[in-house]
């Protein structure tokens, strides 16, 4: 699924990853169950993913759900804070402008 991931019978930690993957404004992450939506998108490189009024990039900035500059709409629910929301396979993730939040 992706070279980053160590096979279970190489991890010296032992550990049980299971590869998810989601899918956001048409394109495919992938990540391990368990990681947020944010931490998914961070690792694969993506900074940001909505917009403001001015059309300044918005991403993690507090990443404990306090502020909203995470926010994106998951599985057709919009404002969703992305460092809250655990990764489901199979999400269908969309990126939002200020104009869309409520």
């Amino acid at each position: 699924m992706s070279g980053w991931l160590l096979p279970r019978d190489r991890d010296p930690v032992g550990r049980a990853d299971r590869p998810i993957r989601i899918t956001v404004d048409g394109e495919p992450v992938t990540g391990i169950e368990g990681q947020s939506v944010a931490g998914m998108l961070l690792a694969a490189g993506r900074t940001s993913w909505r917009t403001t009024r001015s059309g300044a990039p918005r991403g993690v900035f507090c990443g404990i759900g306090a502020c909203f500059d995470c926010l994106l709409t998951v599985n057709d629910v919009p404002d969703v804070r992305a460092c809250r929301r655990p990764a489901v396979d199979g999400d269908e993730i969309r990126t939002q402008s200020r104009e869309e939040t409520t």
